[in-house]
């Protein structure tokens, strides 16, 4: 694979991401959706419930574990959002996940990793 732009290893990297979690069973709800400063990146609903997915696509070699490319912050961030997606969209009383799918593109070689339920907020 050549070398992209940030932009465009993030579409293609929630492009498959997508693939990937349609191929587990999850329905896509939306896609980069967004309340004021706040997105989420995909939002699936499967049989278990709804999963706010973070999708990370990089290039190798990563210095940083999965879960250690979405900080604290972010993953609050993400919560805050999911909260104003469940308010906006009458969600509320389902069960919810916070997962991320790591795109790691390796020369001529892409590894798709999915991480279910990667953290467990503590005030959603």
């Amino acid at each position: 694979m050549n070398v992209l732009s940030t932009s465009k290893m993030g579409a293609i990297g929630e492009e498959m991401a997508c693939d990937f979690l349609l191929s587990c069973g999850h329905q896509i709800l939306d896609r980069n959706w967004r309340a004021g400063h706040l997105e989420l990146d995909i939002v699936t609903e499967a049989p278990d419930g709804v999963h706010f997915v973070e999708v990370k696509a990089r290039t190798a070699p990563t210095p940083a574990t999965i879960q250690d490319q979405v900080s604290t912050l972010k993953q609050k961030r993400i919560s805050a959002a999911a909260i104003q997606y469940l308010k906006k969209k009458k969600l509320a009383g389902q069960e919810i996940f916070f997962d991320i799918v790591s795109v790691l593109f390796d020369g001529p070689q892409t590894v798709v990793r999915y991480i279910p339920q990667a953290w467990i907020p503590m005030y959603v």
